[in-house]
């Protein structure tokens, strides 16, 4: 699937198509280069899940967890990681294998310890500053 977003006041209605397109998965990885919309995006996904919580950035806490009326939201930025063993260190399992929602930024930094199932997402900014979103189920 892939979007076209002209304007951040579409987001929420993109934000419903992300996640009925995952057709069940729960584990979303962002892709994009920095600053393009990747944290503005889970916001709106996180809002569209019924989320009431502030949502932030998880840049130095690596990660962030949030409520629904029935679910938990992890949102993880790896970032800052200097090597995969940091996500081991911190658990990550119990948060990837919990059924939880899992918005991960920066998931390069941990190519061994991906779920086998997951849906992709990748951001590029247009020269004309929109964001031509591409969401893949793996």
């Amino acid at each position: 699937m892939q979007l076209t977003i002209q304007s951040i006041t579409k987001l929420p209605e993109a934000a419903k198509a992300i996640i009925e397109h995952a057709a069940g998965n729960k584990i979303f990885l962002f892709y994009g280069d920095m600053g393009a919309g990747k944290t503005t995006l889970i916001k709106e996904l996180c809002k569209a899940l019924g989320t009431t919580d502030n949502i932030s950035s998880p840049t130095f806490s690596i990660v962030n967890e949030y409520h629904t009326a029935k679910d938990k939201i992890y949102h993880f930025d790896f970032y800052r990681l200097k090597d995969q063993t940091e996500a081991l260190d911190m658990g990550y399992e119990e948060y990837f294998y919990a059924g939880a929602w899992c918005f991960i930024e920066w998931p390069g930094k941990i190519p061994d310890l991906l779920p086998e199932r997951y849906s992709n997402i990748s951001i590029r900014v247009l020269d004309d500053g929109a964001r031509q979103i591409t969401v893949e189920n793996i």
